[in-house]
């Protein structure tokens, strides 16, 4: 499959990498299982034929566990942030191989599989994610995390993001070291692994999967279930503005413009007519549901123009409207409002500022002036947004 240790110098003369494989370990107090950890996963290179290396990410344990890493025969660095994902971003920095392979250092995942995950990366793809729901052994993973969570955040990351993963919070992964500047990880936390999968997903990357097994853990667990699956579930709508903002709002919009429209037509339904409290509930949907729109708008370009993603149709709309539009748009909205204050307000003179029934068209008024009034004020902030296009 590679060059093995002794053969490194002559793969240099070729220009190949002496090293093919990192294999990345974050450690945070293992000191029960760091040096089996790190022991199998050398046996498993050198069984293979694998030129590779260890590196432990420490995290500020105080138990003895990095030096333990090292003389297992790991290089170890030191990582002072806590956090899974600042672990692995210190040992992705530290890695030399062409390729990294990352797994937890609770002895939950075999180390043995490293050949597996490096064949199906040198078959062609770029990230391989373990799939552990078919293999796992009792007592490895809480019932709640097993039905509920892990499932759940898996589904939801698919809907968003149409990965097709089946595990995406597995811990033992691989990809090409020489795709960390397009994934450009940068989470501290447990929705790391969230993360790499969105980003791959993102960056057009080809993701395999692998059959594994896992193993109940060795040590006491650092995660904290509710909190970093809240983390997890955060992450994943603030990186779909689509989802977090654009649909619920024009939901809400819709809906709301509907139930101005039937009350102002005196449209009868379920047999009774709809008046004054009704309009306001529906000017409050149209108005709230046309702020959240504006947010994701916002937010939607931002990500294009700072986070390097991409979105065709949202790219298409950005070249062919301009602030132009949006301020036009704005103002006739707001001006039909104005307008009809003003026809209000001249019936009232009519009438010798006498007794006024005119609730309805005062709403709908007030409304269009505000729905106004924030499209003008959306499309400035969008456009301030997006000079770094320009």
């Amino acid at each position: 499959m590679s060059t093995t240790a002794t053969d490194a110098p002559l793969a240099e003369s070729r220009g190949e990498p002496a090293c093919l494989v990192s294999v990345v370990i974050p450690c945070l107090n293992e000191a029960e299982n760091i040096e089996q950890c790190v022991a199998t996963a050398r046996a498993a290179m050198a069984t293979a034929g694998i030129a590779g290396e260890v590196v432990v990410a420490d995290n500020g344990s105080d138990d003895g566990s990095a030096p333990l890493a090292k003389q297992a025969g790991a290089r170890v660095i030191q990582e002072p942030v806590r956090g899974y994902g600042s672990a692995y971003l210190a040992g992705f920095g530290a890695a030399r191989g062409t390729y990294i392979l990352m797994a937890d250092a609770d002895l939950t995942y075999d180390f043995n599989e490293i050949p597996r995950f490096l064949a199906a990366l040198e078959a062609g793809a770029d990230m391989v994610i373990g799939d552990r729901m078919q293999n796992i052994q009792p007592g490895a993973m809480p019932w709640h995390h097993r039905y509920i969570g892990n499932p759940l955040l898996s589904r939801l990351l698919n809907l968003l993001f149409h990965t097709g993963v089946n595990d995406a919070h597995c811990g033992m992964r691989a990809f090409r070291r020489e795709h960390l500047e397009r994934l450009d990880l940068r989470t501290n936390g447990m929705e790391f692994a969230s993360e790499m999968v969105v980003r791959a997903a993102k960056a057009g990357l080809e993701i395999d999967q692998l059959p594994i097994e896992y193993r109940p853990r060795g040590g006491e667990s650092k995660l904290s279930s509710f909190r970093d699956g809240w983390r997890h579930l955060r992450y994943l709508m603030m990186h779909s503005p689509r989802h977090l903002f654009i649909f619920p709002g024009t939901a809400m919009a819709a809906l709301g413009g509907l139930i101005c429209a039937m009350v102002l037509a005196h449209v009868d339904v379920f047999g009774r007519r709809w008046e004054v409290h009704t309009l306001i509930g529906g000017s409050l949907l149209l108005i709230v549901g046309t702020q959240v729109v504006t947010l994701g708008l916002c937010a939607r370009t931002y990500g294009i123009c700072f986070m390097g993603e991409r979105d065709p149709w949202f790219e298409r709309m950005w070249a062919r409207y301009r602030l132009e539009h949006g301020l036009l748009l704005g103002g006739a909205i707001a001006s039909l409002g104005l307008a009809i204050l003003v026809w209000i307000v001249l019936e009232w003179v009519r009438l010798g500022f006498g007794s006024l029934s005119e609730e309805r068209l005062a709403i709908g008024a007030a409304t269009l002036m505000v729905l106004g009034i924030q499209v003008i004020f959306a499309s400035f902030l969008l456009s301030i947004i997006g000079l770094r296009r320009r």
